[in-house]
This record gives structure tokens, sequence and C-alpha cells, in this order.
């Protein structure tokens, strides 16, 4: 093998390895039962939970822009209907199920309302 086809196998190897280790972890997404299947993102972490609110630290969140699409896209996907938006609180439901998600810099707010 000539020394132009291993610089073209090892850059795809490693395109592959930070594809599979650092992008792909960022955008999943895991339905969570105390929040009635609603999709939180793999990477935040749960900072404070109570009266049915769990904050999340997760560093894609934006008050001025909200949520990625991806994140929008995974919602959709596990059933959840965008409803009425006011300021960074969007409201989502799936059957009898209401959530509110309200977005900050670096923070999501989780609302379950029963």
């Amino acid at each position: 093998m000539n020394k132009k086809k291993v610089g073209w196998i090892l850059s795809i190897v490693a395109i592959v390895v930070v594809a599979v280790f650092v992008v792909v972890p960022n955008f999943t997404y895991e339905s969570s039962k105390e929040l009635n299947g609603f999709p939180v993102p793999t990477k935040a972490k749960l900072i404070d939970q109570g009266d049915g609110v769990n904050t999340y630290t997760w560093s894609r969140a934006s008050g001025e822009n909200g949520i990625p699409s991806d994140y929008e896209k995974a919602i959709k996907s596990e059933g959840w209907k965008k409803g009425e938006r006011e300021g960074a609180s969007v409201v989502y439901t799936k059957g009898k199920h209401l959530i509110d998600l309200t977005t900050s810099t670096e923070e999501l707010d989780i609302t379950v309302y029963k």
C-alpha cells in the first residue's frame, strides 16, 4: 500500500472515531420515565429537582435561541406536539401529558404538569 492510501485510511478512521466518541453523544436523547417519556439530552446533568421541575445544565441550551433543531426533532419523534411559546418557555403535549420546557443560558427547566 502506498503512503497516500495509508494517509487517507488513517484520516477516515480518525473522523469515525471523533464522530462516535464526541459528536454522536452530544446529539443523543433518552426518554425519561419520570417526565412521562419526554426526551432529555444524555449530556444534560440534573442539578435540581422538586415540585415537578427538573433543572439541568446543558451546554447547548440557550435563552435566546431555545433548543437546537436536533433536540426539537427528538421531541417530535417521541410523539410530543409543540404548543404555545411564551418567551423562553415552550409547552409540549402528548396525549394527556403536558410538559413546559424553559431554556436559559446552558440550562433547561423541564416542568411536568399532572
